[in-house]
């Protein structure tokens, strides 16, 4: 008789807590892209000026605000994302050493702490400590998220190998994307009716529901573990794993990573200044509305994830996908930067394009590196992903300008924006190429079709039950 573990309901019971981990964080993570005038907004306006951000007419208007520099306010991204690229190495070794459990525990305390650092620090306006206490809340945070989605898509990988692994992945995305999207829809009114503040400390609220889930997911992964009979050689596995062994990952890895950072490059940085860009260069949008069009993004990939997802577990072919989403997503940035096209067009665009993206290269990742290193490859491709959207970030800050609560980004400077977006999609149609030649010479694992997949997990049965002892052997003949 199967035990619970076995079933197809725990591991989807298991599936919707480790989705909640970063529910919460992901709405913290976007707050300053839809308050991103109150954030560069004056520290006092003069008297009937003060404008509530919900009027067409928001770039004649004094905003009072944090008083922050677009460089400074594109820093609060930057110093998130350098964080991850720091950290995250560290966290997938470690997760990999000492376990899922003590993943989830630790960073989704982080989450807690960074969110209510920067939450404390809006409290200091107009001081010298608001920045530091401001970015040092990020800090802690961007130490905490991307961590954590690793042990996520490790828990994910651990559950779902061998089954519905995209669906699942995608799943997860979807109500981390929830997130974002209920922050677009939801945050410019809670902040015009209660203040900056309390929208900071709501968005903290939401991440402790994520730290009550980890407890959750920790206790439903030792006991399936138990069940299974795998909570000593997962332990006994751990104990082999080295930093050493990131050596033994294939050229293929490496080159996935590439597709993913280059891809990421392109949506993170736009989505961050994207609300401002739709005020000063489209006619007839309130900072509400604009925070609406840009949260399209998510919108379309919390629709379309799941549903992406299972495609791609019945098609395969995720090596194609990933140069297909890459291509398609040139227009979008083209339009962007030379035609005044409504913008809603070209964020549900994006929307459609990275939902693709993200079904098809992270969950490609398990395919090309043993189980019993997949945490600290997953650290490798978010910190390389990290490394490359903070520079992204910090580019995109020069780009716009430095001037202090500057009402009106020229549009010259948005176009070039766009452009440095365009050049990065066109290295990750570059790398994705690669990626597909170089996976051909070795078996052609990410282009395998459901029927070539199949036969292929017949050939080496024992994924199914013992995920942490077979990947070792099957890397060594066709990924390293």
């Amino acid at each position: 008789m199967a035990v619970a573990a076995e079933r197809a309901s725990y591991r989807f019971v298991v599936l919707v807590f480790n989705c909640l981990l970063t529910f919460g964080s992901y709405f913290c993570f976007d707050i300053p892209s839809v308050l991103q005038e109150q954030f560069q907004g004056n520290l006092t306006c003069p008297n009937g000026t003060h404008h509530n951000s919900t009027g067409h007419n928001s770039t004649l208007d004094c905003v009072e605000g944090l008083g922050m520099t677009p460089a400074q306010y594109n820093l609060l991204y930057a110093i998130y994302a350098w964080t991850n690229a720091v950290v995250v190495i560290l966290a997938g070794f470690l997760i990999d050493k000492l376990g899922n459990r003590f993943g989830v525990f630790v960073f989704s305390l982080l989450t807690v702490l960074g969110s209510s650092m920067f939450a404390l620090g809006s409290h200091f306006k107009g001081s010298p400590y608001l920045l530091p206490l401001m970015l040092t809340g990020r800090l802690l945070f961007g130490s905490g998220n991307g961590s954590l989605t690793i042990v996520q898509n490790r828990i994910t990988a651990f559950w779902f190998k061998g089954k519905e692994l995209a669906l699942a992945f995608g799943l997860t995305l979807s109500f981390s994307r929830l997130g974002s999207v209920l922050n677009f829809f939801f945050t410019q009114q809670f902040e015009a009716k209660f203040g900056m503040q309390w929208t900071l400390w709501g968005g903290t609220l939401l991440c402790v529901l994520g730290f009550v889930s980890a407890l959750i997911v920790s206790i439903l992964d030792k006991v399936g573990m138990k069940q299974l009979g795998l909570d000593g050689v997962i332990q006994q596995e751990s104990k082999k794993v080295r930093i050493q062994d990131i050596r033994r990952l294939a050229l293929r890895y490496w080159l996935l990573v590439l597709t993913i950072m280059f891809f990421y490059n392109g949506v993170f940085p736009f989505v961050a200044d994207a609300s401002k860009f739709i005020q000063d260069k489209y006619s007839g949008y309130s900072q509400q509305a604009a925070a609406y069009i840009a949260g399209a993004v998510y919108d379309s990939s919390l629709v379309l994830s799941a549903a992406v997802g299972i495609l791609i577990d019945y098609v395969g072919l995720r090596g194609i996908f990933a140069v297909g989403c890459a291509a398609l997503t040139l227009p979008v940035f083209a339009l962007l930067a030379f035609t005044f096209v409504p913008p809603l067009v070209s964020t549900i665009w994006l929307g459609i394009t990275y939902s693709f993206a993200a079904a098809s290269m992270w969950p490609s990742i398990p395919l090309v590196v043993p189980q019993a290193t997949l945490g600290t490859a997953m650290g490798l491709a978010t910190s390389v992903q990290m490394i490359g959207v903070g520079l992204s970030n910090l580019i995109v800050g020069h780009i716009l300008g430095t001037k202090s609560s500057e009402l009106k980004i020229p549009l010259w400077r948005w176009q070039q924006m766009m452009i440095f977006m365009l050049a990065n999609t066109i290295a990750c149609i570059v790398a994705s190429i690669s990626l597909n030649i170089v996976d051909k010479k070795q078996g052609g694992t990410l282009n395998r079709t459901r029927k070539g997949a199949a036969a292929a997990q017949e050939d080496r049965a024992p994924a199914d039950t013992a995920p942490l002892l077979d990947d070792e052997m099957a890397n060594e003949g066709s990924g390293s």
